[in-house]
């Protein structure tokens, strides 16, 4: 779904994720292999990140490779992971020019280690930076963060760092991959399929949707303004009557 710009009557979002969807039917439709969608796909968030700044969003979270994508070909993995690797290398000197703030969220453990090594490379050198923060979900799955971070809590409790009376809805946001980083306002889907995948399960619990037909190469800045500046018009009440 597409739209013009509507004047915001409220605030806009300050955190925005996108399940970048629809990579592999573009380069299909071109007669194209996937992977080729794929490298569309990675143009476009570079676009999209570079819009940030001047529609207000501070923090931006992108689906990249969930964990259940293991399950696609051997040469689409493969090609993906080759991506991965030489999208860090070309962009990280851009991205630290340009004040971004790059973080990895996901299990690392079964990715390549020079493709780990060079994640934690990049966000080492962004570190310092103030601007748009810039979070990148690889190998990632909302199931499986919660999995972890119970994993992790558990073992704090057992140890005797923290008390089972002291475990609630305060306490484990702070053992996911996403504790420093507020939850999303918004969150988007490209493709035309209405979803969420699997992402960010527990930090989407208020979180506005916005699910877009329009497959990813094709989403562009304009699109993505468009929602940005709809988005002040909704009316969040967090599980309140309102008004």
């Amino acid at each position: 779904m597409t739209r013009s710009e509507p004047a915001s009557s409220g605030p806009g979002p300050r955190h925005v994720a996108i399940i970048m969807d629809g990579n592999g039917r573009w380069a299909l439709q071109r007669g194209q292999p996937r992977l080729f969608g794929h490298q569309a796909g990675a143009r476009r968030a570079r676009e999209i990140v570079g819009a940030c700044p001047r529609l207000g969003v501070k923090y931006l979270t992108i689906f990249a490779f969930s964990t259940e994508n293991w399950k696609r070909t051997q040469a689409e993995v493969s090609g993906l992971m080759s991506l991965f690797r030489r999208y860090i290398v070309r962009e990280a000197k851009v991205l630290d020019e340009n004040n971004v703030k790059v973080r990895f969220i996901g299990d690392r453990v079964r990715l390549d280690p020079v493709l780990a090594d060079l994640m934690d490379e990049l966000e080492l050198l962004t570190a310092g930076n103030t601007g748009t923060t810039l979070t990148v979900a690889v190998n990632y799955g909302g199931r499986d963060e919660v999995a972890r971070a119970t994993r992790r809590l558990a073992e704090d409790v057992a140890a005797g760092r923290l008390k089972p009376a002291d475990v609630n809805e305060e306490t484990l946001p702070r053992y996911l991959d996403t504790h420093v980083l507020p939850d999303p306002d918004l969150v988007i889907r490209t493709s035309g399929e209405a979803r969420i995948s699997n992402f960010l399960l527990w930090q989407s619990a208020y979180a506005e949707y916005e699910f877009v037909n329009t497959l990813w190469p094709d989403f562009t800045t304009e699109m993505f303004a468009g929602i940005i500046g709809s988005y002040g018009a909704r009316v969040r009440r967090f599980g309140s009557a309102g008004t």
